[in-house]
């Protein structure tokens, strides 16, 4: 029995998260004979007849073809189960590996890598799908399919998405790789083929849509869903998702690079994080000047703003410092309380004043 891991070994945890979040979030085009095998080997895995395969361009065309399709006895055969069979795959492939896990290692190495292999990763990208296609798909339902409009939520809960089992694949991959864990070989290549060769899945008795991949996923440095005057996320329908460091954005702003947002959009909006996420974008020198700012105060190369209209929670006043050798202006926000350029100069420097902040320097 294996008691603790090495240094080493621990080490390679992120490199094994690295290596299945890639695979789980591809950008590359599904290989739909590949993908159709993955889905044929689960569904007899789990002891189910093989079903009709579909293959759809996104979660949005996969949701829409059902949608079109919705009746009480299509409801009744496919989308009233209180499952799909998304949930049983991974629930059927983990847990012979959990109990092979728990009898081959000790409790150390079960507590080391216990965050990888029992954690479900809330992933920013299938979290901004999800409420992108109910805000969709919420707006465009009609009167005659309003009383089953419940069921998008439903299915989009239940469908099997690649990437909320990065972690368990990462934990479990390095216990059979580098810790040669005794596991059942046939069970997990059918898992990873799932994992490798298929997008979201929505899997039920006698059929199973196969989502391709998105075109383009993209993230800033923190990886978090960013793009500038482009999807964040992009599918090959055009189903497209807006996101700005995180925060999914309306497709008016979205559409548009931060240096073509303007100041006067903060007037209309009326939802906070989307006006935190646009005086980011824009900066507060062109706020400044785009809102006409009032001048309160000046000290020296400083001067204290006000933004006298109502595009935040509450009053922007702002601290202008202009660098006397190169004539650059930076702007930075101050506590509404400040009433004078002074003043702002000691909050911006922890309390110290600026005469003995130049003595200091």
């Amino acid at each position: 029995m294996i008691e603790k891991l090495t240094p080493e070994q621990e080490a390679l945890i992120p490199v094994y998260w690295d290596k299945w979040r890639k695979i789980a979030l591809s950008t590359e085009r599904i290989d739909r004979y590949k993908a159709a095998e993955a889905v044929k080997a689960a569904y007899a895995a789990i002891d189910y007849e093989q079903p009709e395969i579909l293959f759809q361009d996104s979660p949005y065309t996969a949701c829409n073809w059902m949608l079109k399709r919705l009746s009480p006895q299509f409801i009744k055969s496919y989308l009233n189960e209180p499952n799909g069979l998304g949930s049983l795959f991974p629930a059927h492939f983990f847990q012979e590996l959990s109990s092979q896990l728990r009898q081959q290692f000790g409790k150390q190495v079960f507590s080391q890598l216990k965050s990888f292999l029992y954690y479900v990763a809330d992933d920013p990208f299938n979290h901004e799908i999800f409420n992108s296609l109910l805000d969709k798909f919420s707006s465009q339902v009609d009167e005659q399919l309003e009383d089953y409009s419940w069921w998008i939520e439903i299915q989009l809960n239940e469908c099997f998405k690649p990437e909320n089992y990065v972690h368990r694949m990462a934990g479990f991959d390095l216990c059979i790789s580098i810790l040669n864990l005794i596991h059942p070989q046939q069970e997990w290549q059918v898992f990873q083929s799932l994992i490798q060769e298929c997008g979201w899945l929505f899997a039920y008795d006698d059929i199973c849509i196969v989502c391709d991949r998105p075109l383009h996923i993209r993230f800033d440095n923190q990886n978090r869903l960013h793009a500038e005057g482009e999807p964040a996320i992009e599918y090959a329908d055009g189903f497209s998702l807006y996101s700005y460091h995180g925060v999914t954005l309306p497709e008016k702003y979205g559409k548009l690079h931060p240096q073509q947002w303007q100041a006067t959009w903060l007037l209309t909006e009326g939802n906070a994080e989307l006006r935190r996420v646009l005086i980011q974008g824009i900066g507060y020198a062109r706020i400044c000047e785009e809102l006409q700012a009032i001048e309160l105060d000046t000290w020296a190369e400083y001067t204290l703003l006000k933004i006298d209209t109502d595009v935040d929670e509450e009053p922007i006043y702002l601290l202008k410092m202009t660098c006397p050798s190169t004539g650059f202006i930076h702007t930075l926000r101050v506590p509404p309380e400040i009433r004078s350029a002074h003043e702002a100069i000691c909050w911006v420097n922890w309390g110290i004043a600026p005469e003995e902040f130049a003595i200091q320097t």
